[in-house]
């Protein structure tokens, strides 16, 4: 039987990118548990976890409109130098900014200049098709 909305779901994973590179696993961790139709994991991922049955295993590509989604060159910003109170930092660094609303937000430091710095506020997987190893371990039904 496969899961349908509302049926939260248990599932092992393990993602790679195009050259084989792996980014993340739940192995030698519990499953990652999330409830089907609530959309809190990336879409094609849940579509694919959606079409297992409970013990099915499967491997999926899935496009990244389908994961993070394209890299928009306008998620760029140029923040002046004088912003970084505890130092210049360095292209590659992760960065937490707060939003005007409070709201924490993550970017990546894509290059350093003497005025300037340019964060990058796509996510880091942006951009690139995602392969994942699947096992839906269970469905608990609701």
């Amino acid at each position: 039987m496969k899961p349908e909305n509302g049926d939260t779901v248990r599932v092992h994973y393990t993602g790679t990118l195009e050259d084989g590179t792996e980014f993340d696993t739940s192995r030698g961790r519990d499953p990652l548990t999330f409830t089907i139709g609530e959309h809190t994991v990336i879409p094609g991922f849940e579509t694919a976890v959606a079409d297992l049955e409970e013990g099915d295993t499967a491997k999926v590509t899935i496009p990244a409109v389908d994961a993070y989604g394209e890299r928009i060159e306008e998620a760029k910003q140029q923040v002046p130098v004088e912003a970084f109170e505890s130092g210049l930092p360095q292209v590659g660094w992760g960065v937490e900014l707060q939003g005007p609303d409070g709201q924490r937000v993550n970017a990546m430091v894509a290059e350093v200049a003497e005025e300037f710095v340019v964060l990058d506020f796509n996510h880091p997987l942006a951009g690139q098709d995602l392969t994942f190893d699947l096992e839906l371990v269970k469905i608990v039904k609701e």
